[in-house]
């Protein structure tokens, strides 16, 4: 590890006690002496900033000297003090009240009678958006968020019982607090790297946080914002073609700082639209957004109730031709079963540097709405063509890391959190924080970190295992049941009790027993062992098998994988059918779709990742397989003129020939590439977030003829996965694949290409074949398979007030196959989803395609949940 890496804590603590000369503080408040919660301060000239938490209280430290202090909260006039902070430890009082800001109409010359005067003003914004979004091309930048989740009610009961108090030291108003202090590079076209410096989860020290300050920017410059809570994304006042979704008034001007600000409130032009609701507050001239206050409802949200966004900018620090963001605040709320809960996300930019105008000599001069066309230079004409080559020319050497930047982080690398960015003790924490805990926070941090000390007891730890390890019938019937040891770092876990037992006609009553062992090790190495006892009554056939894995290098995703012992197999091995439900059709359908092998085999294979996004799966097995025949026909309901199939499945490609025993030796390898791949990193492991680009698959699988082995092939295949997001329009996903047999002098039937085929009305996945047989169609030859999925996320159904209300999203899909034997098949459906907090479910229409067979339409139906 470099010496820097080892002296950075000494450092950033000899940095912030430098900075002990003076503190600031005081209450920043309205003309009422109500509390501006999160209202900006920042020392003019400086880059020290800070903000009020929620009872209005701000700390700003520093160094000896003159200071002006500026006070900003949205829709308030700012305030300037003069203050002189004394050399030494001391600390200076000062509360200030902001008044409201005084918009006044008429600043503005209205054009066109009859409308409103701020369409005109949105109408530059916009054409200027692009301008904006693109104007810095690169900064440095310090930033601190502060995450605050609790209750601010809670029933009295839940389903009939009466729930007991909280218990003691657990104050529901803050149940869960995190803090997060990082370094943020940014360059175009972005996103901005953070390298997360100190991260604090109150009493839970070995957590990293759940996010960073990057992560949650919502750029309103950006035609359309998306996030996990608006699936459709979420159209911008600024967008393009806001004007369809909004509707806009001018409430009033005011100047600040020698400049007029605008005031203008945004609302959704339809209910079905996916729009804010509130005020941006726009600069006159340079068409800069100053702040913005933005509400979203239920009707365009999923899960939540609200969601309230405030953000403020100012000119950027040595370049204020630019403005970069200062603040921002996201507020949620949420209820479940009588429980409201409320979260507030809020970043604090402290200190920029290094900022990089992409265009210096673009920005527009300051001038009145009322004098019509946008002077110097026009939104087209830095669009051109060279000036994009010049801000690519720019952008690739601002913010570009010296040879000698440890720090730097890697392309694709969108977080890091360093080692040891959670072990930063209170009094640095004290030092460090631009925004005052509250006295709720400070008894929460108290109280949390009192309780981890107590968790940390072995006695304590032993006592909660007890707990958690007594077995609960329910609980394991719908999830398996699990035992833990928290202080040796393992547990076991169980296969729920519904897949304990299983039913098909080769082996009768199964009893499937299978557990999962897993012992962590330092650094986020991890070893998994999957023991699992089979054993089917009725054709007495004992099947035992180990199989286990080996993380060994987490940042690299480096695996060891081995498996030994007897399996029954299904001869698809890409079957959607699965044992719980081919034992409800066998025994009360009088229906045996799945036809099964037996396989003794010992395998090993490596997995990991080669470079960035590049990873690599290789597999070497032996395998003795044989046939298997029914041993029973018993069934709880006998369906009149249906009887079970013999185990032997049905191919057009098979030729009636017998399927017989057989031995392989496999070797398979299957590499992947994601260009763009863009990652988070952990101390102990790393965290894949995925790319805008396709997936790219190249997969073989040699059958060696040595060591006795008497089946010989060469299968090849090449694929690729992508997910595209269409705005307002949806989502679509597409995976392909085509491949063939390169040659094939001697295999057996489950050696073929298989597809994932479904004959039931419940399916277990949509993004495959919902009306193809399981094995008729399987080939030995060559193939090409595609499939479709759009969702419109509610884009044609919103348009209907009742069916808005339901929150359906439609879904359309297509699937395609073509082998020589089956010729030109293809599915077409068309269905409805609908998302519950945990729960999911999706009923679609699906028929086929083909030229020279009727016609087939089925219903397919999945339910499934969040794991």
């Amino acid at each position: 590890m470099p010496l820097s890496r080892l002296l950075l804590p000494f450092l950033l603590l000899i940095s912030t006690v430098g900075t002990r000369a003076g503190v600031v503080q005081g209450r920043v408040t309205d003309a009422q002496s109500q509390p501006l919660s999160f209202a900006n301060v920042a020392a003019r000239g400086t880059d020290r900033s800070a903000a009020a938490n929620e009872q209005g209280r701000y700390q700003l430290r520093l160094p000896a000297g003159r200071y002006t202090l500026a006070f900003q909260y949205v829709g308030y006039a700012a305030r300037l003090e003069a203050v002189r902070v004394p050399a030494g430890d001391s600390v200076l009082a000062l509360d200030v009240a902001l008044t409201a800001e005084n918009y006044r109409l008429g600043e503005v010359v209205v054009r066109a009678p009859g409308r409103d005067p701020a369409y005109e003003l949105m109408e530059q914004a916009i054409a200027w958006r692009r301008y904006h979004q693109r104007e810095v091309a690169a900064y440095q930048a310090r930033a601190y968020l502060k995450t605050v989740v609790g209750l601010t009610e809670m029933p009295s009961s839940l389903l009939g019982a009466k729930l007991p108090p909280p218990p003691p030291g657990l104050d529901p108003r803050v149940l869960r607090l995190e803090e997060t202090v990082s370094e943020l590079r940014f360059r175009q076209p972005g996103p901005a790297q953070e390298r997360v410096i100190s991260t604090r989860v109150s009493g839970r020290s070995q957590e990293f946080g759940s996010g960073g300050v990057a992560a949650v920017q919502m750029d309103l410059y950006q035609n359309l914002q998306r996030a996990s809570f608006a699936p459709r994304g979420i159209v911008s006042p600024l967008a393009d073609g806001a004007l369809l979704h909004y509707r806009y008034e001018l409430v009033g001007s005011s100047t600040e700082a020698g400049r007029l600000i605008h005031k203008i409130r945004v609302a959704p032009r339809h209910p079905q639209d996916p729009a804010y609701s509130g005020f941006i507050y726009l600069v006159d001239g340079s068409w800069h957004l100053h702040s913005v206050a933005l509400s979203l409802d239920r009707s365009v949200l999923k899960d939540l109730e609200s969601l309230h966004v405030e953000q403020q900018f100012m000119p950027a620090p040595g370049a204020p031709e630019v403005w970069v963001r200062q603040s921002q605040k996201l507020t949620f709320g949420l209820s479940v079963f009588g429980f409201k809960v409320q979260g507030t996300f809020h970043g604090v930019y402290l200190s920029y540097r290094d900022v990089v105008p992409a265009f210096p000599r673009a920005q527009p001069a300051p001038v009145a709405a009322a004098s019509g066309a946008v002077t110097a230079e026009t939104p087209a004409q830095f669009a051109a063509a060279p000036r994009r080559a010049a801000l690519r020319r720019l952008t690739r050497q601002a913010a570009r890391p010296a040879a000698s930047d440890a720090d730097a982080l890697r392309p694709g690398e969108v977080r890091r959190v360093e080692t040891g960015a959670n072990e930063r003790s209170a009094a640095y924490w004290d030092e460090l924080r631009p925004v005052p805990l509250t006295a709720d926070e400070q008894r929460h941090h108290r109280s949390q970190d009192s309780l981890e000390q107590r968790r940390q007891l072995p006695a304590y730890q032993d006592s909660l295992d007890r707990v958690f390890n007594r077995f609960r019938p329910l609980t394991a019937a719908g999830g398996g049941y699990r035992y833990r040891r928290t202080r040796r770092q393992h547990d076991f876990a169980t296969l729920p009790l519904d897949q304990l037992l299983q039913y098909n006609t080769v082996e009768g009553v199964v009893l499937h027993a299978s557990g999962t062992y897993q012992q962590r090790y330092a650094g986020g190495r991890r070893l998994m062992l999957t023991p699992t006892l089979r054993y089917g009554a009725a054709a007495r056939l004992l099947s035992p098998r180990l199989a286990g894995q080996y993380l060994w290098q987490p940042q690299r995703l480096r695996t060891l994988h081995f498996a030994a012992g007897r399996s029954i197999l299904d001869f698809n091995d890409r079957t959607q059918l699965t044992p719980a439900y081919n034992t409800y059709y066998t025994l009360w359908r009088n229906e045996n779709y799945a036809k099964l092998y037996q396989q003794d085999a010992v395998a090993a294979g490596l997995s990991g990742e080669l470079a960035r996004g590049l990873t690599l799966r290789a597999d070497l097995s032996y395998a003795d397989r044989q046939p298997l025949r029914n041993h029973t026909d018993r069934l709880m309901l006998d369906v009149p003129g249906r009887r079970f199939t013999p185990n032997e499945p049905v191919s057009v490609e098979l030729n009636l020939a017998p399927i017989t025993r057989s031995q392989a030796l496999l070797a398979e390898a299957t590499l992947n590439w994601q260009p763009g791949q863009r990652y988070l990193t952990l101390p102990d492991r790393k965290v894949v977030f995925g790319s805008r680009y396709p997936t790219l698959q190249l997969h073989a699988r040699q059958a060696l003829p040595v060591l006795g082995a008497d089946v010989r092939y060469l299968l090849a295949e090449a694929g690729l996965r992508h997910t595209q997001r269409l705005g307002l329009l949806g989502q679509s996903t597409l995976t392909a694949t085509a491949g063939g047999f390169v040659w094939a002098s001697r295999l057996q039937f489950m050696d073929y290409r298989h597809f994932a085929g479904n004959r039931l009305l419940l399916t277990s996945v949509f993004a495959q074949f919902q009306l193809l047989d399981y094995y008729r169609f399987s080939t030995r030859q060559r193939f090409v398979e595609a499939h479709w999925q759009h969702g419109f996320q509610g884009f044609l159904l919103n348009k209907a007030p009742l069916l808005r209300q339901l929150k359906l999203q439609e879904m359309l899909t297509l699937h395609y196959l073509h082998t020589p034997a089956l010729g030109q098949y293809a599915e077409v459906g068309a269905g409805l989803q609908r998302d519950f907090l945990l729960l999911h479910a999706r009923a679609d229409v699906v028929t086929t395609l083909r030229t020279t067979q009727p016609r087939e339409t089925g219903l397919r139906v999945r339910l499934w949940r969040d794991l």
